[in-house]
């Protein structure tokens, strides 16, 4: 059996205790756990999930310090940066803590009788959504606490009444452990099953397989790779009982700008797209990887002072070696398939510089090798040499989470079809700022066609994220007891 091990950022150097990866019997006996705990955590009340969803909040900023610590030793994120996503983490908790409180996930439809002969006359009907049950949560890299073991999947799946077995990254597993551990301890207190939130490990593949193809999960969450998020969505179809698949994948985010925004928007916009595109050494999934700018003076202009601001930005160091070898294949690939690089250092360590390249329109319509993400601090300009050109880059672009709109201001045939072009592959349009920062809201949309993501008319943050939980179900001339209980039968 392979085990793992923590791998410090910094210094390439393994630290602290192995972990075996979970064998057949583990993933099943952590399975079959969640499966028992959900028979009664599914019929809940919205006070109960709330105050557990509560409780795992105060529970990871109590151990705020060695929380953090570890995970900056294994991450190399750095401290700063993952105080603000254990604040966000929490604050996730607490929302949909709130929702359930509020009773977002019982929410039904009632449809009263209606005398007379169909299609007109009905019978009395309620549509109510049920929670689907177990969920197998497949832990992110790049946010070792909001898109982890306690990250926003988990806290929907929870608020919707779903039990969760995690599969922990293998970029933070000492972390992971510790934060399962904080777990452990609020469950018991609250008088809640074990099984209710249960966790495995594994370096490969296997593991994550062998959990999404367990017959008693119920359905899949994912935040990653556009090959690995595949990879799980077909075992998902694979199995004897198809369950959905909820994936959060890869994204190029395409920033589009008129020749007058960025001329407008000068220098100050210029430092504001750079600490965009190396924000985290650019292993965000929001990452700006695709500048979409038309020919002119003001643009040519512009990526001069984006080239002078990238040169600035201090290099930061990525979350593995294997992203950063990753990292420098997508950059050559990019080359190869025809761009022309205008910033270009390589470095031989874990501290990649930026990257920067252009090519024109027609050759990245042509290079399917050009629309593909490349994680990390990179990003491609492709000039076009019209509005209508411009949108057909977006056509060939496919799916992504955003697409960003620089002068976009006024109501103009070309404006429309611009934010036409925009929605039909996203599922976040920015008209201001840029898209690295993803609000925890009412309204928010993390997830577009494919290969964004695998469900496109789901979000995987925001309040509407527990709704991927949920099925719903008629019910049909319901005795008096159970409309009185709203549909609940439990």
């Amino acid at each position: 059996m392979s085990s793992l091990q923590s791998i410090d950022a910094r210094t390439g150097q393994a630290f602290g205790p192995s972990f075996a990866d979970s064998s057949a019997a583990d993933i099943d006996a952590a399975v079959r756990a969640a499966h028992a705990a959900f028979a009664d955590w599914q019929a809940s009340e919205g006070s109960t999930r709330a105050a557990l969803l509560e409780a795992l909040a105060l529970a990871l900023e109590q151990d705020r310090e060695a929380l953090v610590a570890l995970a900056d030793q294994e991450t190399g994120l750095g401290q700063p940066r993952l105080n603000g996503e254990l604040d966000r983490t929490a604050f996730q908790l607490r929302r949909f803590a709130t929702l359930a409180q509020s009773g977002q996930a019982f929410v039904f439809t009632d449809d009263p009788a209606v005398a007379g002969a169909p299609p007109a006359g009905h019978p009395a009907m309620m549509r109510v959504r049920v929670p689907l049950g177990p969920v197998a949560m497949f832990a992110a890299s790049n946010f070792p606490f909001a898109f982890s073991v306690l990250g926003g999947d988990t806290a929907s799946a929870l608020a919707a009444g779903c039990s969760v077995v995690v599969k922990a990254h293998p970029g933070h597993p000492q972390l992971s452990q510790r934060v399962h551990g904080l777990i452990t301890q609020v469950l018991q207190a609250l008088g809640l099953p074990a099984g209710l939130l249960g966790m495995v490990q594994g370096a490969g593949h296997a593991v994550g397989v062998a959990l999404i193809q367990h017959p008693l999960i119920a359905a899949g969450a994912f935040t990653g790779s556009t090959r690995g998020g595949a990879a799980l969505q077909a075992a998902a179809r694979e199995r004897q009982r198809p369950i959905p698949f909820y994936g959060e994948l890869g994204s190029i985010n395409p920033v589009v700008a008129t020749p007058a925004a960025l001329q407008a928007g000068g220098e100050a916009l210029a430092q504001t797209l750079a600490g965009s595109i190396t924000l985290g050494c650019g292993q965000f999934c929001t990452n700006p990887g695709l500048l979409v700018f038309q020919r002119s003076e003001a643009s040519s202009a512009f990526v001069q002072q984006l080239l002078t601001a990238l040169k600035a930005q201090q290099p930061h160091t990525m979350l593995t070696q294997g992203m950063r070898r990753a990292l420098d294949a997508g950059t050559q690939a990019q080359l190869q398939a025809g761009a022309k690089a205008l910033l270009h250092e390589p470095v031989d360590n874990l501290q990649p510089r930026p990257f920067l390249a252009e090519v024109d329109a027609a050759t990245f319509m042509a290079q399917a090798q050009l629309h593909e993400e490349v994680f990390g601090p990179t990003s491609l300009i492709v000039w076009t040499d019209s509005v209508a050109q411009t949108v057909q880059v977006l056509n060939a672009v496919g799916g992504s989470l955003t697409v960003t709109l620089w002068g976009a201001g006024e109501d103009t045939p070309e404006t429309r079809a611009l934010v036409r072009g925009a929605m039909a592959i996203c599922g976040r349009v920015l008209f201001a700022g840029v898209p690295t920062g993803v609000a925890v809201t009412a309204a928010q949309q993390h997830g577009g066609p494919w290969p964004s993501s695998t469900e496109p008319m789901t979000t995987s943050v925001g309040d509407a994220a527990l709704h991927r939980f949920l099925r719903p179900v008629a019910l049909q001339d319901m005795p008096a007891w159970l409309v009185q209980r709203q549909g609940r039968p439990c």
